[in-house]
C-alpha cells in the first residue's frame, strides 16, 4: 500500500491553497484561554518599613492581592485567574505586569516599588506552556539605572482546552530560595539583562489605499476648489506594553517622516513581537490602514556567534483588506492584523537598530518613557524631481518610456516581469450566480496603481512608448457553464487567457533565493519524514533504510547551500541583517548537515524512532532559517471578479514564483502549473462558506526580471501558439494574451471508490447518508447514497468518457490533472450538506503501454479527508487515467458488468483492484447498556444492539426493562463475514443502539464505529503469550517493594556504650509506630514521587520527620524507595551503621487517573461511546464530542479467521466462545468507600468568588444515592486539604458511574460547582487488574499499614490461581511458595501470598500488575467549559461485594490538627546598632533603642521591648521576653492561622504561612513617627546559628547565609547567639545596621502550660530588670546625663589637665608674687 502519497498529495495541496497561511488564519478563530497566576511572596523588598501589595495586570484586566504590614519579604500565596475569549495571536501578544506597591489603599494609589513585563506568548512557548516557583525580578521604570528592587516568587501558566497543568519536580527549599539561579526568564535568557535602546525609524510610506470615496473627493473640491487626498496617516507602534507614534501627514499617499521612536527596555525583552501598524488620523475615529508585527527571534540570534536584533533600512509590505474604499469595512480586521490579508496595502521603509546601556553612566536618561525624534533624510533615490523623492522616479518615468538607471538605499531599482496563464477554472461555486467572470492578477499597487491613478482609461491594456504592452491584468470576461448542481466552470477548452504585469521593485532576489534553497531542502527533508512514518505505521520493512536515505538527501542539500548562498554579495542595498543572516544561515545549515552525516551512520532498526524525532527539530529548524524578515517583492494575489464584485481570492507568496537560473533557488511553483482554491476573504471564509470551493483553477506563474524573460513559457505544456496583439511593423513581440493548443488527449478516467471510515456526523441521528461527487476537468459524477452510515463501503466504479486534457502526452503522464472528491450527506429536504473534501492524482496509462504489473492495476490506498481546518476520515479508493488511442476504446482493459441485480446498472471495483478477501469470525460479547439519555424526549426502555460489518452482522437479546436492570441476557453472538486479507483495509465496524418502541416502531439511540479492529484480532495463544519455558526461582526475601529505610549512624564509642545492655547485647531502637499515622506514609509517598522526578543522589528526609523523637533526624540516613536492605547492610562503606531502624511503607501515588495506568481497565471488558447528533468541527467551538455522547455500550469483540482445520485450543467454548472465562453480569451489591484526601498541592481550584477565592465542600452522586457534605465547607481556600471518606452501597449495573463534585458554598443563592470528575467503577470492579482494593506492600493486622482487604493475601491469591487455572499454590518449607514454574521466599504465608500479588504480572499467561495500594489525582472538569482543568483532587476507591465479609471501618485520614507550640525569644542585648538622633547641645549621635517582633501573619501580635533611651554607642540592655503561641503542621512546615478577613467577613479563613520570625530594630521618638534601624527574618525550619559573640556577629549572616551553619528551632528546640541587623542602603545594598543578642525556645502547647512565662520581664520566671533609663518621664535628664557622658568619660583627661593647671596657676601666681619680698628679706636677714 502507498498511503504515504496520497495522504501526502491531499495534504499538500490543503495546505498551499486553503491554507496558504494556515498560522494566519487560525487567528481569527477565537479560543477560551485562561491565565493562572499564584502570587507567592516576596523578598528583598527596597525600602524601609514596607506594606507592600502586588498587582497582576494584564491589559485592562489588574488584581491585587492582600497588603501585608511592616515588611520586606510578605508572604502571600494568592491565586489569580484570567479568561480570555480572543484569537491566540491577540491573547499571546498581550502583556503580563506584576507590580509591587508600597501603602496602597482607598484614598493613596500608593508608591510603585518595582515592576516586571512580559508577553503572553513567551509563557506559553515555556514547556507545559508555564514558568513554577519562579522569582520575577523587579525594576524601576521611571528609574532605570537604580538597579533590582526586589524579587517575587510566582507560578505563571496558559491554559486553553484540552491542556493540563503538569506538576514539575517540586524542588526543595534550598532551592527554591536560590533566587539567582530560579529567574522568571525562559531558558537561554542570562539572569543579569541590561536596559537596552530599541530605535526604530520610519522614514516613509508608498502605495496607501484610496481612504475615500468618489463622492466625498467630489464634495471636497466643491468646498476647497482643489482634490487633495483625503488621508492623514501616521505610524503607530507598540512593544512591551508601550506604545509611540509618529506626527500626522495630512493629505498625503506618499507620506515622508523622518522620525525615530525610541523605547527603553530590557534586553533581552520578554516580548517577542514589535507591532507596527500605518493608520489614518481621523477626528472621529482613526483606522488601521496595514499592520506588521517584526518578531525578534527572526532579527537577531543569541547564540555564541549571535547578533543584536537589527532591521533595514527595509520595506515591510504591509496586507489587509481590499484597496476599495467602502465606509464599512467589511474585512478591517485584517487591517488590524488578524487573518490573512487579501490585498496589498501599503509598504513601509524602516530599520530598526538597538543599544545597550551603561546606567551607571551619568549621562543616560532614567526613563523609560517612549520619545519621538526626528532624523537625516535617508537617500532613498537619486533621481527625483523638485528635489523630493517620489514614485515618479520609478513608475511614471517608465510608463513615458524612460527608464533611468536607479540605485535606492534599499537596492537597485529592477523592471520585474509577471506572466500568468489560466490554463482552467473550473468548480465555480454556483451561488455567484451566472454573470460573466473574469480574473484579476495585482502584484504590489501594479495594477491598481495604472488602473486608478495614472491614466483615467477604463482599458486594462497599457502601453509604453515602443508600443510595448504595460500590463494586462485581467482575463476576459467569460459566461460559466454549468458542471453540476454546485458548480459552473469556464469553457477555456483550447483558448487559454494570459495576463503580464511590469513592475519596478529594489532588486533584493539573493535573500529571497537563499529563503528558497532552505524551503526545497525542508520540502525535501518533510516528504521523506512522512514516507518513515507511513512505513512504519502501516508495518513496511526497512523503514531505518529510507530514513538513511532521506538523511543522505539532507545532507547533500546543506553542502549545496553552503556552496550557493555566497553569491551576489557585492548586490546593493545589502543590509547589516543581511549579512549577520548570511552566517547564521551558513553555520546552522553546516551544523545540520554535519549532524545528518553522523546521524545515518546511527540509524538502526532499534533507534528509528527517537532519530526520527532529531530529524523532526531539523525540520523545524530549517523553516525557522527560511524565513526572510526583509521583505522585498509583495506577494501576488489573484481575484475572481463577477458583475464587478470581488468574490474569491488566492494569495501567491512571490518567492514561490521567482525565477533563477540555478534550479535550487528557483520557487518551487515558478514555471508550472499551479492547482489553486480560491476561497472567500476575512472571517466569512471559515465555517460552512468557507468550506465550498469558490473555484478551482489551473494557473501558470512566472516571475522574474523583464531581461529573463525568454525562458518564460518554457514550463507550459507543450503544443500551444501564442496569439498576441497586432503591433506595428519593426517593433518587438509583446508577450501572447492568450494560448491556444493545438494538441488535445482523449482520455477515460476510473475512479474505483471502495469504502470511506470515520466520516463526519451531519444528520441529528448522529449518523450520514453519504455519497461522494468526483470531479475531474470540467466533469463530476456521483456515487450512489448510502443511508444511515459513517462508514460507506460504495464499491463502485465510475467511469468519465472522453476527457480532453491539453498538451503532451509524456508531460501529462508524468503530472496528471488533481481529482477533487468531495463528500456529501444526502438531505431528504433541502440541499446536501457538505461533510469534507480530498484529492488525489490517477495513474496515468498512455495508449502504448501495457496494462499490468507493477503498476497496473491501482491499489487501492487510503486518502485523507479534509472538512475546514480539521480531518473528517478517510476515504480508500483507486484512480487510473487512460490514454484512448487510436483505435478508440477497444484498446482499454475490459470493464466488467454488473454482478448485483438489485443495484442495477451501478458498476462494481473490479476483482483485480477490489482486496482479497478470507472469512473471519466476529464474537460479540453482549455485556450491557449505561447512561443512555432521553430521545425525543422519551426515556429509552427497551433497547437492542445491532453490530453491522461490512455488510453483515448480529443482533443482541432485547433488554426487557433498561432502568431495572441495563444488561444483556445473552452474553455472546457471532457472525461470519468476508474481510480483506490485509488487515489495514479492513472496513470499520459499526455498533448501534435502537429502542424497540410500541407498533414495531424502531428509534435510533446513538452509534460508534470501530475504526480498527487489529486490537479484537486472536492471534493464538502461541503468539501472544511469553516465553516461559524456562523455570526461574526467585529469592524475595530481600524488600523488593518501594520502602523508606532509615539507619542510626554510629558517632562514637560514647554513644555506643550507652546503646548496650548487659551481655553486649545490641539494643534496635525501634520508632514507636503509633507515632505513624496514615499522613506519615503519604507524605512519605509525596516525597518519594518528587523524588523520583527530581535529582536522584537527593538524601532528603522523607516527611514527617520531627514527630520521631527517636533518633534524631540529623542522625537518620534515609535511601531511595528501591534500596535493597540487605545489600545496604552488606556494603562496606555502610559499616558504621549498626541497627535498622524502620521501613516505612509507602503508598503509590499517581499523578493521574487509575485509568490511564491501567489502560482504562478495559483488558476484558470494553466502553463504546455511543453518538447522537451532528458533529462539531475547528470552526465550531460549541459543538464537542462530549455533547454528543448519549450513552455507553459495555462488550468486547474477538475477530479470528475461520478455516477447516481451526484449532480448538482451550480458550474456546461452544457457547461462550473466546470469552470463556468472564463473570457473570448479574446485578451485585457493592459496598463503595470513597476517600478524597485534599486538591492536589500542585493545582488550584478554580476561583468562583468575587475575592478571588472559593468555599470548597465535597458531593458524592452514586446512583441515585447522593451526598453532599455542605456543612463541613472549608472557607476561603483554593487548595483545601479534606481528609473526608464517604461509604455508599451501591447496585451493579445500576449505579456504575461515580460523579465526586466540589461544590463553592455560597451564604445566599444556590451553590456553584466548581468542577467535578467521573468514574466507571463497574470496569475496575471487574478488571483482572483488581481494581476493588488496592494491595499493599507489606502486610499488617494494626496500625497505619493495616491490611484493609476482608480477603487476606492467601484467599486473594488461591482465588487468582483458581480463575487462571493456575497451578498452585504450594506453600513448602522454609518460607518458600510455588505458583506454577515460579518460586517465592517469605517468612510467613501472609507474606509469602503478598509477595506473589505485588509480583502477579510475571506470572506465565494469565499474569497482569495488580492495583496496588495508592492515591490517584483526577481533574475536574466543568460542563460549561469544556476540556479545560479546574483543578485536581487526589483520591480512592475501595469496593467491597456485600455478599462476602463485611470490610473493617474505613481508614481515619481525618486532616491532622495543626500542633500547638509556644516561641518564647528573650532579647538580652543589642549592640553596634547605628545612632540616629543628634543631641541639642553637644551634637552628639545617639539612639533611643527598642526591638519589636512578631511571626509572620501574625503582624496584629507584635511585641516591643522597652526603650533604651540615649544609648550613644549602640548598645541596648532590655532583658526583655517575647510570647509567640502558634499552631503549627510538621508535615507541611506551616504555620495555621484563623482568621476573618473583615469585618464583614461570615467566618474565619485559614491561612498556611511559613513559620518566620521578624526582628526589628527601631530608634523610638516622643514627637514623630519611630525610625526605622534594621530588621532580620529568621526562618525557623533554617536559619543562621548565631554567633557566640557580638565581635563574630556578622552580615556574612544575611548575605551569605548559604555557606553558614544552618539550624532548625524545631530540631533544636533552645538556641542562644547574636544575629545581625540589616536594612538597604542608597546604593540598594545590604549593611549592618546593628546586632541582637537573642534567645530562642520552643516548647509544645502542654510544656509551655506546666512551665508558664511572663511576657516582658512580668512573673511568672521575671527576668532580671537591666540598668538602663526605662522610663519615658526621665527624658529630660539625658542632656545632664550626656554632659556627664562628655565629662567623665570622653573629656575626662582634658578636664583633669585644665582643673590641675587651675589649680597650679594661683600657686605660681601666689610664689611669683611673694618670692621677690621673701628672698630680699632673706638677704637683709630680715
Amino acid at each position: 500500500m502507498q498511503v504515504k502519497a496520497r495522504h501526502q498529495d491531499g495534504a499538500q495541496l490543503w495546505k498551499t491553497s486553503r491554507l496558504s497561511g494556515k498560522g494566519k488564519l487560525l487567528l481569527i478563530v477565537f479560543l477560551l484561554l485562561y491565565l493562572i497566576v499564584t502570587v507567592i511572596e516576596a523578598r528583598q523588598l527596597v525600602g524601609l518599613n514596607m506594606d507592600p501589595m502586588v498587582c497582576v495586570e494584564i491589559g485592562e484586566d489588574k488584581k491585587y492581592t492582600s497588603m501585608k504590614e511592616s515588611t520586606n519579604c510578605p508572604y502571600y500565596n494568592e491565586y489569580f485567574v484570567f479568561d480570555f475569549h480572543v484569537p491566540p495571536d491577540v491573547m499571546f501578544d498581550k502583556i503580563l505586569k506584576v507590580s509591587v506597591m508600597h501603602s496602597k489603599n482607598l484614598l493613596r494609589s500608593g508608591t510603585l516599588v518595582g515592576s516586571f513585563k512580559m508577553d503572553v506568548g513567551t509563557i506559553y512557548s515555556q514547556p507545559d506552556h508555564q514558568f513554577y516557583h519562579k522569582w520575577a525580578l523587579l525594576s524601576d521604570p521611571d528609574d532605570i539605572t537604580a538597579g533590582c528592587k526586589g524579587y517575587v516568587k510566582c507560578d505563571i501558566a496558559v491554559v486553553a482546552k484540552g491542556d493540563t497543568i503538569k506538576t514539575p519536580h517540586k524542588a526543595n527549599e534550598s532551592e527554591e530560595d536560590d533566587i539567582e539561579g530560579n529567574l522568571l526568564l525562559p531558558e537561554g535568557v542570562p539572569a543579569e539583562r541590561q536596559w537596552a535602546r530599541y530605535y526604530l525609524k520610519i522614514y516613509r510610506a508608498e502605495g496607501l489605499p484610496r481612504m475615500n470615496t468618489s463622492i466625498m473627493a467630489n464634495v471636497k473640491k466643491a468646498f476647497i476648489g482643489e482634490n487633495k487626498d483625503l488621508v492623514d496617516p501616521y505610524v503607530q507602534v507598540q512593544f512591551a506594553g508601550q506604545k509611540g507614534k509618529t506626527s500626522v501627514q495630512k493629505s498625503c499617499y506618499e507620506p515622508i517622516w523622518n522620525e525615530q521612536i525610541v523605547f527603553t527596555e530590557m534586553f533581552p525583552p520578554l516580548c517577542k513581537r514589535i507591532k507596527i501598524q500605518l493608520r489614518d488620523s481621523d477626528k472621529v475615529n482613526d483606522v488601521a490602514i496595514g499592520t506588521h508585527f517584526l518578531d525578534l527571534r527572526k532579527i537577531s540570534n543569541d547564540g555564541d556567534k549571535g547578533f543584536l536584533p537589527t532591521l533595514g533600512p527595509a520595506w515591510v509590505n504591509m496586507y489587509g483588506s481590499t484597496r476599495t474604499y467602502t465606509l464599512m469595512d467589511e474585512y478591517q480586521e485584517l487591517n488590524d492584523g488578524l487573518g490573512e490579508g487579501v490585498s496589498f496595502r501599503a509598504r513601509l521603509l524602516i530599520s530598526l537598530g538597538m543599544e545597550l546601556l551603561d546606567t551607571s553612566s551619568p549621562e543616560i536618561t532614567s526613563s523609560t518613557e517612549v520619545q519621538v525624534e526626528g532624523i537625516p533624510n535617508i537617500s532613498e533615490v537619486n533621481a527625483c524631481l523638485d528635489g523630493q523623492p517620489c514614485r515618479w522616479t520609478q513608475v511614471f518615468l517608465p510608463l513615458m518610456g524612460y527608464v533611468p538607471e536607479i540605485t535606492t538605499a534599499t537596492g537597485k531599482v529592477e523592471e520585474f516581469f509577471l506572466f500568468s496563464s489560466f490554463l482552467e477554472a473550473t468548480m465555480v461555486d454556483r451561488k455567484i450566480g451566472d454573470k460573466p467572470i473574469h480574473f484579476e492578477v495585482t502584484i504590489g499597487t501594479f495594477h491598481h496603481l495604472i488602473e486608478t491613478e495614472l491614466i483615467n482609461n477604463s482599458s486594462e491594456e497599457e502601453m509604453d512608448d515602443d508600443g510595448d504592452l504595460q500590463s494586462v491584468a485581467t482575463t476576459p470576461p467569460m459566461k460559466p457553464v454549468i458542471t453540476d448542481r454546485n458548480y459552473f466552470h469556464l469553457p477555456y477548452f483550447e483558448r487559454k487567457p494570459c495576463i503580464y504585469i511590469k513592475s519596478w521593485w529594489q532588486d533584493q532576489r539573493r535573500r529571497l533565493y537563499n529563503a528558497n534553497i532552505i524551503d526545497n531542502i525542508a520540502d525535501k527533508l518533510e516528504d521523506g519524514l512522512n514516507d518513515v512514518q507511513e512505513i512504519i505505521k502501516t508495518e513496511k520493512a526497512y523503514p531505518e533504510r529510507r530514513l538513511r536515505g532521506v538523511l543522505e538527501e539532507l545532507s547533500q542539500g546543506c553542502s549545496q547551500f553552503l556552496s550557493l548562498a555566497n553569491k551576489d554579495q557585492s548586490q546593493s542595498g545589502r543590509t547589516k541583517l543581511d549579512k549577520e543572516r548570511l552566517k547564521l544561515c551558513l553555520s546552522e545549515v553546516e551544523a545540520i548537515g554535519q549532524q545528518a552525516k553522523t546521524m545515518r551512520s546511527q540509524v538502526k532498526k532499534s533507534t528509528v524512532r527517537d532519530k526520527l524525532k532529531l530529524a523532526q527539530n531539523f525540520l523545524s529548524k530549517l523553516r525557522f532559517l527560511a524565513e526572510e524578515p526583509q521583505h522585498s517583492i509583495p506577494d501576488v494575489f489573484i481575484w475572481m471578479i463577477s458583475n464587478g464584485k470581488r468574490i474569491a481570492y488566492a494569495r501567491v507568496p512571490s518567492k514561490d514564483i521567482l525565477y533563477s537560473s540555478i534550479d535550487e533557488e528557483k520557487g518551487k511553483d515558478c514555471g508550472k502549473v499551479k492547482t489553486i482554491f480560491l476561497r472567500i476573504p476575512g472571517k466569512k471564509g471559515f465555517g460552512p462558506a468557507g468550506w465550498t470551493v469558490q473555484s478551482k483553477i489551473e494557473i501558470y506563474l512566472w516571475l522574474g526580471l523583464s531581461r529573463q524573460r525568454k525562458d518564460y513559457l518554457s514550463g507550459l505544456p507543450n503544443g500551444f501558439e501564442e496569439n498576441k496583439l497586432s503591433r506595428g511593423p519593426g517593433l518587438p513581440a509583446s508577450p501572447p494574451i492568450s494560448l491556444t493548443y493545438m494538441m488535445k488527449q482523449i482520455f477515460q478516467l476510473r475512479v474505483h471508490m471502495y469504502q470511506a471510515r470515520s466520516l463526519f456526523a451531519a444528520d441529528s441521528t448522529g449518523l450520514s447518508d453519504p455519497f461522494a461527487r468526483v470531479f475531474f476537468s470540467s466533469q463530476s459524477q456521483v456515487t450512489e447514497v448510502l443511508a444511515e452510515t459513517l462508514c460507506p463501503t460504495w464499491d463502485q466504479l465510475l467511469v468519465f468518457e472522453n476527457v480532453e486534457l491539453f498538451g503532451e502526452a509524456s508531460e501529462l503522464r508524468d503530472d496528471p490533472p488533481i481529482i477533487v472528491i468531495e463528500l456529501y450527506d444526502q438531505d431528504t429536504v433541502g440541499k446536501a450538506d457538505f461533510m469534507g473534501r480530498t484529492f488525489a492524482k490517477p495513474v496515468v496509462k498512455m495508449a502504448d503501454e501495457h496494462y499490468g504489473p507493477p503498476r497496473f492495476p491501482p491499489q487501492l490506498e487510503y486518502y485523507q479527508i479534509y472538512r475546514g481546518n480539521c480531518t473528517a476520515g478517510e476515504m480508500l479508493a483507486a484512480f487510473e487515467l487512460l490514454q484512448i488511442g487510436p483505435n478508440g476504446k477497444a484498446d482499454l482493459p475490459p470493464i466488467d458488468g454488473p454482478t448485483d441485480i438489485d443495484r442495477g446498472p451501478i458498476l462494481p471495483v473490479p476483482l483485480g483492484i477490489r482486496p482479497v478477501l478470507s472469512k473471519y469470525r466476529i464474537e460479540v460479547l453482549f455485556w450491557g447498556l449505561r447512561d443512555l439519555k432521553r430521545v425525543n424526549l422519551a426515556q429509552v426502555d427497551r433497547p437492542r444492539v445491532d453490530i453491522e460489518c461490512a455488510g453483515k452482522g448480529v443482533q443482541s437479546a432485547l433488554i426487557s426493562n433498561y432502568r431495572k436492570n441495563p444488561n444483556f441476557s445473552t452474553l455472546v453472538k457471532w457472525f461470519e463475514v468476508d474481510l480483506p486479507e490485509n488487515e489495514l483495509l479492513h472496513p470499520p465496524l459499526n455498533i448501534r443502539v435502537v429502542d424497540c418502541r410500541a407498533f414495531g416502531r424502531y428509534t435510533l439511540v446513538g452509534s460508534h464505529a470501530v475504526t480498527t479492529l487489529r486490537k479484537f484480532i486472536y492471534r493464538g495463544a502461541d503468539k501472544q503469550a511469553n516465553n516461559w519455558s524456562t523455570t526461574v526461582n526467585q529469592d524475595f526475601s530481600k524488600p523488593q517493594s518501594k520502602d523508606l529505610c532509615y539507619f542510626y549512624k554510629k558517632d562514637d564509642e560514647k554513644g555506643k556504650k550507652k546503646k548496650r545492655k548487659k551481655g553486649d547485647e545490641m539494643e534496635e531502637e525501634e520508632l514507636d509506630e503509633s507515632m505513624l499515622d496514615w499522613w506519615s506514609k503519604y507524605f512519605a509517598s509525596i516525597e518519594t514521587l518528587t523524588e523520583g522526578k527530581g535529582k536522584k543522589d537527593k538524601k532528603k528526609p522523607a516527611v514527617d520527620p520531627y514527630e520521631k523523637k527517636k533518633p534524631k533526624l540529623d542522625e537518620l540516613k534515609v535511601y531511595s524507595c528501591d534500596c535493597d536492605i540487605q545489600t545496604v547492610l552488606e556494603n562496606k562503606s555502610f559499616q558504621t551503621f549498626y541497627v535498622f531502624i524502620y521501613t516505612l511503607i509507602c503508598v503509590q501515588v499517581y499523578p493521574k487517573e487509575l485509568e490511564s495506568e491501567f489502560d482504562n481497565f478495559e483488558d476484558w471488558l470494553h466502553s463504546f461511546n455511543l453518538y447522537r447528533g451532528k458533529a462539531g468541527d475547528d470552526d465550531d467551538q460549541n459543538v464537542t464530542d462530549e455533547d454528543r455522547i448519549v450513552g455507553k455500550f459495555k462488550g468486547s469483540l474477538c475477530m479470528y479467521k475461520v478455516s477447516d482445520d481451526m484449532p480448538r485450543d482451550m480458550n474456546f467454548d461452544s457457547n461462550m466462545g473466546m470469552f470463556n472465562n468472564i463473570p457473570s453480569n448479574d446485578p451485585i451489591n457493592v459496598l463503595v468507600r470513597i476517600y478524597v484526601i485534599r486538591v492536589s498541592y500542585a493545582t488550584d481550584l478554580h476561583p468562583a468568588d468575587i475575592n478571588g477565592k472559593a468555599d470548597p465542600y465535597i458531593a458524592i452522586k452514586l446512583g441515585k444515592t447522593e451526598v453532599k457534605d455542605k456543612e463541613n465547607y472549608i472557607s476561603k481556600q483554593l487548595n483545601p486539604l479534606f481528609g473526608k471518606s464517604f461509604d455508599v452501597e451501591a447496585t451493579f449495573p445500576m449505579d456504575s458511574t461515580l460523579t465526586v463534585s466540589i461544590y463553592d458554598w455560597d451564604l445566599v443563592g444556590t451553590d456553584d460547582l466548581i468542577g467535578e470528575t467521573k468514574i466507571d467503577l463497574e470496569n475496575r470492579f471487574y478488571s483482572k487488574h483488581r481494581a476493588t482494593c488496592g494491595i499493599t506492600r507489606a502486610y499488617a493486622i494494626h496500625g497505619y499499614n493495616v491490611w484493609r482487604d476482608p480477603m487476606k493475601p492467601t484467599h486473594i491469591l488461591a482465588k487468582l490461581c483458581k480463575d487462571g487455572k493456575l497451578d498452585g499454590p504450594h506453600y513448602g518449607p522454609a518460607g518458600r511458595v510455588k505458583v506454577e514454574n515460579r518460586v517465592f521466599m517469605k517468612q510467613t504465608d501472609e507474606h509469602l501470598a503478598l509477595t506473589v500479588l505485588n509480583h502477579w504480572e510475571e506470572i506465565p499467561r494469565v499474569g497482569c500488575k495488580l492495583v496496588p495500594e495508592h492515591v490517584e489525582t483526577r481533574p475536574l472538569l466543568h460542563p460549561d467549559k469544556p476540556g479545560i482543568e479546574q483543578g485536581r483532587i487526589e483520591m480512592w476507591v475501595d469496593m467491597f461485594p456485600k455478599d462476602m465479609t463485611a470490610p473493617g471501618p474505613a481508614l481515619d485520614i481525618s486532616p491532622r490538627k495543626p500542633k500547638k507550640f509556644e516561641l518564647r525569644v528573650i532579647i538580652w542585648n543589642t549592640d553596634e546598632v547605628v545612632l540616629e538622633d543628634d543631641d541639642i547641645f553637644t551634637g552628639e549621635k545617639s539612639s533611643d533603642i527598642f526591638v519589636r517582633g512578631w511571626l509572620k501573619g501574625q503582624q496584629e501580635d507584635k511585641q516591643d521591648t522597652d526603650v533604651h533611651y540615649h544609648s550613644i554607642t549602640g548598645e541596648g540592655n532590655f532583658n526583655w521576653r517575647f510570647i509567640y503561641p502558634f499552631d503549627y503542621l510538621m508535615a507541611e512546615e506551616k504555620i495555621v492561622i484563623s482568621k476573618k478577613e473583615s469585618m464583614f467577613a461570615w467566618d474565619e479563613t485559614e491561612y498556611k504561612i511559613p513559620a518566620r520570625l521578624n526582628l526589628q530594630v527601631w530608634d523610638a521618638d516622643h514627637f514623630s513617627a519611630d525610625d526605622f534601624l534594621g530588621a532580620i527574618e529568621l526562618d525557623l525550619n533554617r536559619f543562621p546559628r548565631g554567633a557566640k559573640t557580638a565581635k563574630q556577629c556578622t552580615i556574612e549572616m544575611v548575605t551569605n547565609e548559604g555557606e553558614m551553619p544552618m539550624v532548625s528551632i524545631f530540631k533544636q528546640k533552645r538556641i542562644k547567639g547574636w544575629w545581625p541587623f540589616v536594612a538597604r542602603n542608597e546604593e540598594d545594598e545590604f549593611e549592618l545596621t546593628g546586632k541582637v543578642e537573642a534567645e530562642l525556645h520552643l516548647l509544645t502547647g502542654e510544656e509551655a502550660e506546666k512551665s508558664p512565662v511572663g511576657e516582658g520581664r512580668n512573673e511568672p520566671e521575671p527576668l532580671e530588670k537591666p540598668n538602663h533609663p526605662d522610663t519615658s518621664l526621665l527624658w529630660f535628664l539625658t542632656h545632664y546625663k550626656a554632659i556627664k557622658q562628655l565629662v567623665c568619660i570622653q573629656y575626662k583627661w582634658l578636664v583633669i589637665r585644665i582643673v590641675t593647671a587651675l589649680l597650679l596657676l594661683p600657686v605660681l601666681t601666689l610664689f611669683l608674687y611673694s618670692m621677690p619680698s621673701y628672698m630680699v628679706k632673706k638677704m637683709l636677714g630680715a
